[in-house]
């Protein structure tokens, strides 16, 4: 059952990609179903991080929708009824990012290492740690989330290597190439929009 729920997960996550490849608001329908789909495969494995950044992503998929919709932010920031576009990342939402980061990262590695059985929990709490800041700059449509995600699915891809995740590891070793594509596809609609 387990590897029927995984595959399931693959082929949403495939849709779910090609949606964000193209700029698509419907990428937020997929980024429901997905982590839904994931929440039983990565608490089956003991993938405690990943099992929890799937409430983040049920979460973060409600508000991208939105956020793309209307141009809502989270402090209050809205242009009424304009969709949002894609734009470079500004430096303060850096700042933000990096701290973020390092929070999650100590927190999550905190909690694995004192509070569960995990085998990885530095390389979960990695993982999980920059897949939050990949998925608020995506819902803020930020292009340099490529660049975020780019690393992401290439440490997930060896980490679901070890945990013997094999068609997950498959689909973020594409989700690794499709990043830099997405990257100048978004580039590009970037420039049309402007």
């Amino acid at each position: 059952m387990d590897q029927l729920l995984e595959i399931l997960g693959v082929i949403t996550g495939v849709i779910y990609l090609w949606l964000e490849y193209k700029a698509s608001i419907y990428l937020w329908i997929a980024g429901i179903i997905m982590p839904a789909i994931y929440l039983f495969v990565y608490y089956n494995t003991g993938l405690y991080a990943d099992f929890g950044i799937n409430i983040y992503y049920l979460a973060i998929a409600l508000y991208g929708w939105i956020a793309w919709r209307t141009g809502f932010t989270i402090f209050g920031h809205k242009e009424p009824k304009k969709e949002l576009r894609i734009s470079h990342t500004p430096r303060t939402a850096w700042t933000k990012a990096v701290v973020a980061f390092v929070a999650a990262l100590l927190l999550i590695a905190y909690v694995l290492t004192n509070h569960t059985d995990s085998t990885v929990p530095w390389s979960d709490s990695f993982t999980t740690a920059l897949s939050i800041v990949g998925m608020w700059m995506l819902a803020r449509k930020y292009i340099e989330q490529w660049f975020v995600w780019c690393i992401v699915d290439i440490a997930c891809s060896a980490l679901y290597i070890y945990k013997g995740l094999y068609f997950t590891a498959v689909l973020y070793a594409v989700y690794a190439i499709i990043a830099i594509f997405g990257y100048f596809k978004w580039k590009k609609l970037m420039q049309n929009e402007g």
